[in-house]
């Protein structure tokens, strides 16, 4: 008979409800009651961690424990093992958004960084991230706020790129991990928020997760993961913000399908968030780019990615405003040389964009016409309108001769009418001139 509760199972089984964690610690007030409590724990923790297949997949708890790869990682954390992993450092109240929209402390270990409840000691299901799984880590500024605010974005392996349907036998593999993405001020940790030796770093929550995160990657031996953070000489926004105008915008608005979100042209690759389903495309992914449904004010961005296998894929993002064209195809996808595709499309839509143009123009003269028109949509304009003269001139068949034999019995009707003008005022001074001879005669 068991002297004390396991907390170590119990944290495991229950942290996600601290509360019935309680109600059992005050109801286990006696030696059978402490068993049973263990036995529960005991039984469900086995259910959990069991490999067999008990029932139909839709029926199943969706709670997967992947056992560890031969080389010391898993795709899927257990949950157990990062619980028994000693804390390193952690931080309290951070406001995470994916996978959850909760505050939860932020625990780093040697081999895992995971979410806890406040006042618990267990990892929180679904937020167990072992440092050897993270592909990728950006720093980035949160859009539309009056306050500085970054997102930390950590992307998994297999969790970023567009999702697709799966297959039969995709679905008996473990349920991969999703990115996580929190969200820290600008200012510094409040006091006693902070557990372990990291006071020297800690002048602000930036300084203290890039240190943090740099330190565990690299002591777990994951050295290809760095933490990337937008830069504003690769790319920035040609709108102010409306929140801090002062400052350059490193997005763009976009809308992925009915969800709007922000695109982030990074040094690494393409980030779309901050809504789930996080997409990252990275620069040795992406195959081409192009340039769709160009309308006066917004226009479209496919990309074309290649998935795992080599398979070609495409997305596309819309809605993208007219000013930010030049930024994204000068400054970032010619610089970083990706392919665009869109030549044969780009007269058609100069074209139709000229036409809407001219459409508007005729439609709204009293505004005069241009108005309402960015830099960009009218040299857009104007290099259609001529491009399109120099194609009518070169296009148009036409006969010299016969022009000229046009034009010159033309002159010559108006040579023969200019003739009889000229004689008719010629006899009208002669009979001036005898009828003055006469005078004098007489």
């Amino acid at each position: 008979m068991a002297a004390n509760l396991d907390a170590h199972t119990l944290n495991f089984v229950f942290g996600g409800r601290p509360d019935l964690l309680a109600d059992i610690q005050k109801a286990a007030d006696s030696p059978a009651r402490i068993t049973l409590f263990n036995n529960i724990a005991s039984y469900v923790y086995g259910k959990l961690s069991s490999t067999e297949d008990d029932g139909p997949a839709s029926k199943r708890r969706r709670v997967d424990i992947a056992q560890p790869k031969a080389n010391g990682s898993s795709s899927q954390a257990n949950g157990f093992d990062a619980a028994s992993d000693p804390v390193l450092l952690e931080i309290k109240d951070i406001s995470v958004s994916v996978p959850q929209r909760k505050k939860y402390d932020l625990c780093f270990t040697k081999n895992f960084l995971y979410a806890r409840v406040s006042g618990t000691s267990a990892p929180v299901q679904g937020i167990v991230y072992p440092w050897r799984d993270i592909e990728h880590a950006f720093f980035l500024p949160v859009p539309d706020k009056s306050q500085v605010q970054h997102n930390y974005v950590l992307l998994p392996r297999n969790s970023y790129l567009p999702t697709t349907k799966q297959s039969a036998a995709d679905a008996q593999q473990p349920t991969p991990l999703e990115p996580l993405v929190f969200t820290v001020p600008a200012t510094a940790p409040k006091p006693g928020s902070i557990a372990g030796a990291a006071e020297a770093v800690s002048d602000s929550y930036p300084s203290l997760f890039d240190w943090a995160l740099s330190t565990s990657l690299q002591s777990a031996g994951n050295r290809h993961c760095q933490v990337i953070a937008s830069d504003p000489k690769i790319f920035h926004s040609a709108a102010r913000q409306a929140y801090r105008p002062n400052e350059k915008a490193v997005h763009v608005k976009a809308f992925r399908g009915s969800k709007d979100g922000f695109l982030f042209f990074l040094p690494t690759g393409i980030l779309w968030g901050f809504k789930k389903p996080l997409v990252f495309l990275p620069l040795d992914r992406i195959v081409a780019v192009s340039y769709t449904s160009v309308l006066q004010r917004t226009f479209n961005i496919v990309v074309e990615y290649e998935r795992e296998g080599g398979e070609a894929d495409e997305i596309e993002f819309g809605m993208l405003d007219q000013e930010d064209y030049a930024g994204i195809d000068e400054s970032y996808v010619k610089r970083h040389g990706l392919a665009d595709r869109s030549m044969a499309d780009r007269r058609k839509a100069k074209r139709e964009l000229a036409e809407n143009v001219k459409k508007e123009a005729v439609e709204g003269e009293e505004a005069g016409p241009g108005d309402g028109m960015t830099e960009l949509e009218r040299a857009q304009a104007e290099a259609e309108q001529a491009l399109q003269d120099d194609e009518d001139e070169d296009e148009e068949d036409y006969d010299p001769g016969s022009e000229g034999e046009s034009e010159g019995s033309g002159t010559s009707d108006e040579e023969d009418e200019g003739g009889e003008g000229e004689g008719e005022g010629y006899d009208d001074e002669e009979e001036e001139e005898e009828g003055d001879e006469d005078m004098h005669e007489g």
